[in-house]
């Protein structure tokens, strides 16, 4: 077969010449169709291996952008974390210490932290996880904030809340004697025991009874709704979450609404109610809960009569009322 000027030629044997080829459009149009075809399939297949073995321009772009992301992720964790341990020092310190000297409660870890599942390398996972740390670091963060407001205002009002404190005895210390104190007690009259929420002072009818703190008269006469069993009673709320009552009284000479002053006399001893000779029945309630109230008694004790005290209430036996 010979080519010449363009055309195709070939040997016919039987007439012993070069004859030339025709060529219909139709099998020229299949012949370069199949041509385009073969370089187009060829293309993309050389196309795929490139893109698998050395990766396209944009997916090449993409993880740069993706690494970067990576990075700044790790310095805003590593910035959130040292936030998270000021904080948590701040925390430490404001329940410790702060709150401590105020005599206020300490704050309740409301805001928990939930880890979220960080392994592997996943964005959007390491996104949420960051999300979800930064989110309770501003709920930590607004809690400490009124805390520290609640912790400057009683600073603030740090001499009235002393003056309001239950600081000293009720009944002067030589006029009177500690014969049970706050705990489980027998009781002489329901013969039993059961929790005995004061201190029982022994003391002479008719000795003077003050108040231990700045106040005002919450409750003042016998038979009081809600304390069966106290006879005459008086109950002062001095604020700042500080309530005192004295109970068991012979008379009472202060009236509901009255506003006292710490050392002011309230009343005198007596024996009424569920009582077994003139005493003193003294309770001291902080924040709704009724506390022991040998311990608010520094202000009239030397160290070692504070010491004695302590010891006397501590004693398990019988209580008067």
């Amino acid at each position: 077969m010979l080519r010449r000027h363009r055309h195709t030629y070939h040997f016919n044997p039987h007439t012993l010449k070069y004859e030339k080829v025709i060529v219909s459009i139709s099998e020229r149009v299949k012949k370069i169709s199949f041509t385009m075809l073969s370089g187009v399939v060829l293309g993309v297949l050389f196309t795929l291996l490139w893109i698998y073995a050395f990766g396209s321009p944009k997916e090449k772009s993409l993880k740069r952008e993706v690494a970067q992301y990576r990075r700044q992720m790790d310095v805003i964790n590593r910035h959130v974390e040292r936030a998270d341990k000021v904080l948590a020092d701040l925390e430490r310190r404001d329940d410790g210490l702060y709150r401590v000297i105020f005599g206020a409660e300490p704050l309740r870890d409301s805001v928990p932290f939930t880890a979220l599942l960080t392994t592997g390398d996943n964005v959007d996972r390491i996104l949420r996880y960051t999300t979800a740390k930064i989110d309770t670091l501003c709920n930590r963060l607004y809690v400490q904030s009124l805390s520290m407001d609640e912790v400057y205002e009683m600073a603030r009002n740090k001499q009235e809340r002393m003056a309001a404190m239950p600081a000293i005895m009720p009944i002067k210390k030589t006029q009177c004697q500690i014969v049970s104190g706050f705990g489980y007690r027998y009781h002489p009259i329901l013969r039993y025991m059961r929790m005995h929420t004061g201190i029982d002072l022994s003391a002479h009818s008719g000795v003077p009874i003050y108040a231990t703190g700045d106040g005002v008269v919450e409750l003042a006469g016998p038979n009081a709704e809600g304390y069966a069993g106290y006879g005459t009673v008086c109950v002062i709320d001095h604020g700042f979450g500080f309530k005192t009552l004295y109970a068991h009284m012979g008379r009472v000479h202060v009236r509901k609404g009255q506003h006292v002053r710490r050392g002011e006399q309230i009343g005198v001893v007596g024996t009424s109610g569920l009582s077994q000779g003139p005493h003193l029945h003294y309770e001291v309630m902080q924040n709704n809960k009724k506390v022991n109230p040998v311990y608010f008694f520094f202000n009239d004790l030397t160290p070692s009569e504070y010491e004695q005290v302590i010891e006397l209430a501590n004693q398990e036996n019988q209580c008067l009322s």
